[in-house]
């Protein structure tokens, strides 16, 4: 049966490429809901879209601090 439609590994895989290609890492953090909740809570006070965004702030400003 023929379909134009990718399996979901396909787009999973065709997604992780794309985003190595970019010169990205994707990864699973397992944390507790308290640090989740403040990484949505930082979220949503800066306007971010996802807390991979809050997690590229919170490392820059470690790496600042630790350049100093």
């Amino acid at each position: 049966m023929p379909t134009t439609e990718k399996a979901p590994s396909d787009k999973f895989r065709a997604y992780r490429r794309r985003i190595v290609e970019k010169g990205r890492l994707q990864f699973i953090a397992d944390l507790p809901r308290e640090d989740l909740a403040f990484l949505d809570e930082l979220k949503e006070r800066q306007g971010l879209r996802n807390r991979g965004q809050v997690l590229e702030q919170l490392i820059d400003i470690r790496r600042q601090a630790a350049q100093q």
